[in-house]
C-alpha cells in the first residue's frame, strides 16, 4: 500500500508539472518518508525548493542542531557558526535547512562577497533552542517556534524558553499561518518584511503528520525574485499547511539533501552569498 501511495503522489506531481499554470514542478529526490521537489514559476519569476516529510514514518527523526560548541561557557555567546552541510554530515542528516535568526560577534549583516559569516565565529540565537532535551538558548520575548515534543508530536508555538516535555526547539518568526489562515501583519514597515527576499519556512498540515519545508531563492532579477512574508504565507497555504512560521532568510536560506548515489550533501538552492553561509543552528531530518 505504501508503494501505491508513493506512486500516486508522484503521478499527481507529474500532472501538476505538465498542467499547473504556476510553473513547472520536478521531483528531485525521494528518500524514506521524504519527497523533495523544485518548482520554477514564471509570473513572477521564482524558484522554490520544497521538502515534504512524513512525520508518521518510524524511520525518521527531526532534530535541531547547533553549529559548533559554546565558545564562552556562561557568557553571552552560545555556539559558533558552521555550514549547514557540515552540521548535516556531523549529525548524519538526510535533509537540512537553516534555522533561527542569529547574531555573530563583530559581524555586520552583509551579502555576497561582503558577507563576513564564516565557520568558527561566535554567535547567539535570537530565539529559544533545544537539542536532545537540553535547552541552550532562551528569549526575553515569546517567539514562534517549531517544537518536537518528547512524545513525538510536532507543534508550532510561542515560547520564551523550551519546556520539560520538549525535545527539540527551533525558533523563527513571524507566524505565517494559524488555523489555515494568513496571519502575518508587520508591526511596522520593514524592508526585509515588505520586499521580496530569499526565504525559509516550515509548516504543518491539519493532521500534524506532514511537515513542509520551503526555501525560496531570491535577489536574482528575471530568475528568482524572492518573496515578501505575505507571499510566503500564501505559498505555505497553497502547499497544504495549516500552521507555518518563517525562519531565517536572505543569505542564510539553504536546503540540502543527501545524494543516495554519492553519499554527499547537495545544496538544492542557490544561496545569495554565492556560497553556503555558516549559520548558528539548523533543522535536520535523519534516519534512525
Amino acid at each position: 500500500m505504501k508503494q501505491v501511495a508513493v506512486l500516486f503522489i508522484c503521478f499527481t506531481l507529474i500532472v501538476e508539472c505538465r498542467f499547473s499554470s504556476r510553473g513547472q514542478t520536478v521531483i528531485d529526490y525521494r528518500l524514506p518518508g521524504i519527497l523533495c521537489l523544485s518548482e520554477i514559476q514564471t509570473n513572477p519569476p521564482q524558484r522554490l525548493f520544497i521538502a515534504r516529510v512524513d512525520l508518521t514514518n518510524p524511520q525518521l527523526h527531526l532534530r535541531v542542531a547547533p553549529g559548533g560548541s559554546d565558545p564562552d561557557g556562561p557568557g553571552e555567546w552560545e555556539t559558533t557558526l558552521m555550514k549547514p552541510t557540515e552540521i548535516a554530515n556531523r549529525e548524519r542528516f538526510e535533509l537540512v535547512v537553516n534555522g533561527d535568526f542569529f547574531l555573530a560577534k563583530n559581524i555586520e549583516d552583509a551579502e555576497g562577497a561582503k558577507s563576513g559569516y564564516r565557520t568558527g565565529q561566535w554567535a547567539r540565537l535570537e530565539g529559544p533552542a533545544m537539542t536532545d532535551g537540553q535547552a541552550w538558548s532562551t528569549s526575553t520575548k515569546a517567539r514562534p517556534c517549531l517544537v518536537i515534543h518528547k512524545n513525538g508530536a510536532v507543534t508550532i508555538e510561542l515560547l520564551t524558553s523550551p519546556r520539560g516535555d520538549d525535545s527539540e526547539v527551533v525558533g523563527g518568526g513571524p507566524i505565517l499561518l494559524r488555523n489555515g489562515a494568513v496571519v502575518f501583519v508587520p508591526a511596522k514597515p520593514h524592508k526585509k518584511f515588505d520586499s521580496p527576499n530569499p526565504r525559509t519556512a516550515v509548516g504543518l498540515d491539519a493532521s500534524g503528520t506532514r511537515l513542509t519545508l520551503l526555501v525560496v531563492d531570491g535577489r536574482k532579477p528575471g530568475i528568482a525574485n524572492g518573496m515578501t512574508l505575505d507571499a510566503l504565507a500564501t505559498e505555505m497555504q497553497r502547499l497544504g499547511c495549516k500552521e507555518a512560521i518563517n525562519l531565517d532568510g536572505g543569505g542564510s536560506s539553504v536546503m540540502a539533501v543527501r545524494d543516495a548515489a554519492t553519499g554527499a550533501m547537495k545544496i538544492l538552492n542557490q544561496p545569495t552569498d554565492g556560497r553556503e553561509r555558516a549559520v548558528a543552528d539548523v533543522l535536520g531530518v535523519g534516519l534512525k
